[in-house]
């Protein structure tokens, strides 16, 4: 990470992880401050994990799993969706924009899906700001 942003992505093993491997196979760059963090499945991510994050430093942070009705583990991306959305709602109610956080849905071969979801995560932070969690870390 190179100080400025901070962007944490968990990303499921079989496509959101996948997919960034296929970006960096396939030499599409994109922002070098994000930090992926490979789960089994994006239905592992919890709230806790997320809000971590934001208290360790992050700016954003986004979920990446697989395609809706696609997943390897059946519904662990739908319980994902819901553990984002339920960690925007905490988000919201301390104060911190929820638009920092985001899940997306990608397949395994869709590199250069990664490459806009990271491009877009990072756009925000820069409309944003940083996060004001990641001034009181230690």
């Amino acid at each position: 990470m190179t100080g400025r942003t901070r962007i944490v992505g968990f990303c499921c093993n079989y496509c959101g992880y996948a997919s960034a491997d296929l970006a960096g196979l396939r030499h599409l760059s994109y922002s070098p401050d994000v930090m992926i963090i490979r789960l089994p499945c994006s239905g592992r991510v919890d709230v806790l994990h997320i809000l971590r994050a934001f208290r360790k430093g992050a700016d954003a942070v986004f979920v990446a799993g697989c395609l809706e009705k696609n997943c390897n583990y059946e519904y662990g991306n739908i319980e994902a969706k819901k553990r984002v959305e339920h960690a925007r709602r905490i988000m919201s109610d301390l104060g911190l924009e929820p638009e920092r956080l985001e899940m997306f849905n990608v397949a395994s071969n869709m590199g250069w899906k990664f490459k806009e979801i990271v491009d877009e995560m990072a756009s925000r932070v820069e409309k944003l700001g940083t996060c004001p969690l990641g001034k009181v870390r230690k």
